[in-house]
């Protein structure tokens, strides 16, 4: 059974929904709905494990529109570039996200070795 010529009979591509191309608009609404989501994320959670996903989601939301800004269409004609900007700062993006998740899991598992929980209101240790 052919799914697309429904589709088709009802006239879903000739409105230009999926055969626009993709463009830097694209990239950079996706980038903008998985900062703000992570954002959303880290206010509302109160679960350490939560908020370390929201943090995520910020860092995968600002890489890719780092990939976006680096895009040849951004670029000028005559401007002197290797090509890979966005990309090598999101690379760098990922190393820095990796290494904060391996000591942000580290310091959860030591406090949920210390408290028997991860919810980050019991964190008042430090409290004279």
């Amino acid at each position: 059974m052919n799914l697309i010529a429904p589709l088709c009979a009802a006239g879903f591509f000739a409105s230009g929904v999926l055969s626009d191309p993709v463009s830097v608009t694209h990239y950079l609404v996706v980038g903008a709905i998985l900062f703000t989501s992570g954002v959303v994320c880290m206010a509302v959670k109160r679960n350490a494990l939560g908020i370390l996903m929201g943090i995520e989601l910020v860092l995968n939301g600002a890489n890719v529109n780092f990939i976006a800004f680096g895009s040849p269409y951004l670029r000028g004609e005559g401007s002197a570039s290797i090509g890979l900007d966005g990309e090598a700062i999101a690379l760098f993006v990922i190393l820095l996200a990796a290494a904060e998740a391996a000591v942000a899991l580290a310091i959860t598992l030591n406090f949920y070795n210390n408290h028997s929980t991860v919810d980050i209101d019991e964190a008042d240790d430090l409290q004279g």
